[in-house]
């Protein structure tokens, strides 16, 4: 099963710069977004049927123009959970789950923390996230979380440690949670295979970052410990250019 995760950053707009020619050639069996930027009505959804991902799932926020997740998949999942019963998450569109036999897999938008009131309100959601997903495991042990976390886990992860180390995104407590969040049982898949520097999921349109790769890895496709021995591929997709992040993919063995 071949799975990517993609932030794309308006999907009407990555559909404009190409993004239906770029799956059908990417081919995945799933595909996460995030970061839709818009609701199911709003979309042509034939285009999706016709680029051969016939269930397609959206799940918007309540607020026109904002985040927002979909999962794209070639064949029908068992169950689809849209949400996590928590108010002010599923307010803001950030987490659906496509159930299949022997894996779940779920695509995750972890909020930013642009400024204090968001930095607030994004440890609430990590811890609260880290229960839910504790609770999620005793019944779905096989997931897969995929998405963009907001947050590089190591120094390798990030072009600029050092000057970086006090900006959102690369705080000591954030840093912390995502080891947590491993540690809890999960891994990390592509630094579970490359253990390269200089590999990075989003870059700032500022400066001309992308260009010079000065970019950060805060997309993650977080493979549940159960699957480890089922991890075969994993790598990052930055040719793709329909967005400010690229994907990133996992390929396993279920």
């Amino acid at each position: 099963m071949k799975i990517i995760s993609y932030n794309v950053n308006g999907i009407r707009a990555a559909v404009k710069k190409g993004f239906l020619e770029w799956l059908q050639q990417a081919d995945p069996d799933v595909i996460c977004l995030q970061e839709i930027k818009a609701n199911k009505e709003q979309l042509e959804l034939q285009e999706f049927v016709d680029a051969g991902y016939p269930y397609t799932y959206w799940y918007s926020a309540e607020k026109k123009g904002y985040s927002g997740v979909a999962v794209l998949s070639k064949t029908e999942p068992k169950h689809i959970e849209y949400g996590t019963g928590i108010d002010y998450m599923d307010a803001e569109g950030r987490n659906l789950r496509v159930d299949f036999d022997g894996v779940s897999i779920m695509s995750l938008y972890l909020p930013s923390g642009t400024n204090s009131d968001r930095l607030e309100r994004k440890f609430r959601y990590m811890d609260d996230f880290q229960e839910y997903v504790n609770e999620l495991k005793q019944t779905h042990p096989n997931l897969v979380i995929c998405g963009d976390y907001n947050i590089c886990h190591e120094a390798i992860d990030i072009h600029d440690p050092v000057r970086n180390k006090k900006v959102s995104g690369f705080l000591p407590v954030e840093r912390e949670w995502i080891g947590n969040f491993i540690d809890s049982g999960f891994i990390d898949s592509f630094r579970h295979l490359n253990k390269e520097p200089h590999n990075y999921s989003w870059w700032s349109y500022r400066a001309n970052a992308r260009a010079n790769n000065k970019g950060w890895r805060i997309d993650y496709n977080m493979v549940a410990a159960p699957l480890e021995d089922k991890i075969q591929r994993a790598l990052i997709l930055p040719e793709a250019k329909h967005s400010d992040h690229c994907p990133i993919v996992v390929e396993l063995d279920v």
